[in-house]
């Protein structure tokens, strides 16, 4: 091999050498920069994107009402016995530990109850919470349809009176970021720590 193929080599060998290593920081960037949370990541979900309902004071809201803020949006009923109320204690916990950060956190309850929860209940039942909280009230054929989009189980369960049945139903919360993107599955008894930390998570990113 002549001198000058032999630097040729050298430079080529040199070039790939630069582009392998750059890739490598490449990747190493992506990795270390990959978010982590506690609860099921489902960014890009195909599916629970966004919902047109009347709240308690009877305005049609959607997502964009509530771009710029985290929303964790819930499935439940005011009679609810454990789940609900445990998970929107919880939740009036996140967000008295988020500090400053509280008042960017909007905590949605669309119920699937709507002929017991109407606006009067659920007004007194989200400000036992926290004033802050929105109640979303669907109508029969609303909760259908916004139950299927966000992949929601529910169903009425018959009491001892026409007014004493119970409503089973999932007891997941979804997580929104800023921008409105649906991004994590919170699954219930996850607990306060790990809301918070996701949370604080999403804000920072």
């Amino acid at each position: 091999m002549n001198k000058r193929n032999a630097l040729r080599l050298i430079a080529t060998g040199a070039g790939w050498l630069g582009v392998t290593a750059a890739l490598g920081l490449g990747l190493s960037a992506c990795s270390e920069t990959r978010q982590s949370f506690s609860a099921v990541d489902i960014t890009g979900a195909d599916y629970a994107k966004d919902f047109s309902l009347k709240d308690a004071d009877g305005k049609v809201r959607t997502m964009a009402d509530f771009k710029g803020k985290l929303v964790v949006l819930f499935f439940g009923y005011a009679q609810c016995p454990d789940v609900c109320p445990t998970t929107m204690t919880e939740m009036a916990q996140v967000k008295q530990q988020l500090g400053k950060d509280g008042d960017k956190l909007q905590v949605l309850f669309v119920t699937v109850d709507p002929a017991r929860d109407t606006a009067e209940v659920l007004k007194a039942y989200m400000g036992a919470f926290d004033p802050s909280f929105v109640a979303l009230i669907p109508t029969a054929d609303e909760l259908a349809a916004v139950a299927k989009d966000y992949k929601v189980y529910y169903k009425k369960v018959d009491g001892k009176t026409p007014t004493s049945y119970s409503m089973d139903h999932s007891a997941a919360s979804y997580v929104y970021d800023t921008q409105g993107r649906l991004r994590l599955y919170a699954r219930y008894g996850a607990g306060v720590a790990s809301m918070v930390s996701d949370l604080k998570t999403l804000l920072a990113s």
